[in-house]
């Protein structure tokens, strides 16, 4: 004769609250995803309310100003490696009222 299990007791009239009280949902790929997606936007807006540096926000950079001129440099970097040219340096002119930021290539240095 083989041993029957235990019945589970199933306790009676509880409250959606209690039934659920100590359930832990799994991660699912969706709320994975969803978690990630909400942390970087967190980490967007944390960077996007940063200060910029103190010498640039004097002059009236904001950080969106400041993260545009950095891409912009950025883009400038890459099409000049894209030439070949890996050591180079800048030059500020000052025309009208507009800032030139002018590369200067050192021929020198490889």
């Amino acid at each position: 004769m083989t041993k029957k299990p235990p019945k589970a007791k199933i306790p009676r009239d509880l409250s959606d609250k209690d039934m659920l009280k100590n359930f832990v949902e799994e991660d699912t790929v969706e709320t994975k995803f969803v978690k990630a997606e909400a942390a970087q936007v967190k980490k967007q807006k944390a960077e996007a309310e940063a200060a910029p540096p103190v010498n640039l926000s004097r002059a009236g950079f904001t950080p969106a100003l400041t993260d545009e001129l950095g891409r912009a440099l950025t883009q400038l970097k890459m099409e000049l490696a894209l030439q070949g040219i890996t050591s180079y340096g800048f030059k500020v002119k000052k025309e009208g009222q507009k800032i030139i930021l002018e590369p200067r290539v050192n021929l020198g240095k490889a």
